[in-house]
């Protein structure tokens, strides 16, 4: 099972790949001179599992004297236009952030400072008429498929239940991929869905995942902190996203898809470095195939996935990154 997941070489070779994919040179990623000045505004705490793999990217590209690091977290929504400009106006030269319920707000910031790269989290296309905003996001549903897989398999009752933040498509697509991957190896699997209406309420999460057990559900995937910890009372297992908290829980995550964000800071920052950053969608670089997400290690949980679901997950794995299977992007809204 060891070869179910990227090691950190095979990720930074795709890294530089992705960014070759972009028209980037590679040798750019690392390009001598002063580091740029990359500020991000965030809406939650860098804590939380989306925002703190943007922050672990950063901070690593600031640690090899790529950039220079600055970021705000908490911000609310009226207030974070403001806190755009304030970095603008400060010399900053590559602003990271989420424009999800400021999508209009912060294109007009954008317009308004046209030497900045913006590279925002956003719902919607780049708009070529805006040459300096650029979107992303998190594009995991290549690993998301997999641990979809895993948990079917580890499932003794086929009833999983499902905990996310708000039903858009950023998180649709990836629950859409879990389902596919559950169905894949158990047809009959049943599915309890609910959003909390919060991208950062762990007691709220927590009572929604009791809930689901108390119907059922021996396996729950955790869109949302809160969940972990309710599986973990109740004696279930669960699934990650985004990051991997198995330390925490050990007897408790079976597994996680990971999203890195280092594949699409890195190509950012290389565009920035060269002076061709321009409006375009770094989404990609979230894809299984150019590092941009991964396979947790089953970890306490390695030996006891039944072999034929370890096959399952090998097998799709090695058609995913040949490019030979595609796991369908679903941004409906999931239902039970």
């Amino acid at each position: 099972m060891a070869n179910l997941f990227l090691n950190r070489r095979q990720l930074l070779s795709r890294t530089a790949g992705a960014a070759a994919l972009a028209g980037i040179a590679p040798g750019l990623l690392h390009a001598q001179g002063a580091p740029i000045k990359v500020a991000a505004v965030y809406t939650v705490p860098v804590e939380q599992q989306w925002v703190g793999r943007i922050h672990i990217a950063a901070e690593a590209a600031q640690a090899r004297g790529d950039i220079d690091y600055s970021f705000s977290e908490n911000v609310s929504n009226a207030d974070y236009t403001r806190v755009l400009r304030e970095y603008a106006e400060g010399g900053a030269q590559l602003i990271i952030g989420e424009a999800f319920a400021v999508e209009q707000e912060a294109r007009e910031v954008a317009a308004e400072y046209p030497e900045i790269g913006f590279l925002m989290g956003s719902s919607f296309p780049p708009d070529e008429a805006l040459e300096n905003f650029a979107v992303f996001d998190n594009y995991i549903q290549d690993a998301s498929f997999l641990t979809g897989i895993i948990a079917a398999a580890m499932s003794q009752t086929g009833n999983i239940g499902m905990v996310g933040g708000f039903p858009i498509p950023e998180v649709n697509r990836l629950m859409n991929a879990f389902m596919a991957g559950a169905r894949a190896y158990n047809p009959d699997t049943e599915f309890q869905v609910a959003f909390i209406g919060s991208w950062f309420d762990p007691p709220k999460a927590k009572e929604t995942a009791f809930a689901m057990i108390e119907n059922g559900s021996d396996m729950l995937y955790a869109e949302r902190f809160g969940v972990h910890d309710a599986a973990k009372e109740r004696g279930v297992l669960a699934i990650g996203n985004v990051i991997d908290t198995q330390a925490d829980y050990p007897e408790t995550v079976v597994a996680s898809a990971l999203w890195h964000f280092e594949p699409t800071l890195d190509a950012a920052i290389a565009a920035a470095k060269a002076q061709e950053f321009k409006a375009a969608d770094y989404g990609v670089y979230s894809f299984m195939e150019h590092g941009g997400c991964s396979l947790a290690p089953l970890g306490t949980f390695e030996g006891k996935l039944p072999a034929e679901a370890a096959a399952m997950v090998q097998d799709y794995m090695e058609k995913i990154l040949a490019g030979t299977y595609t796991v369908e992007i679903d941004n409906s809204e999931p239902s039970a």
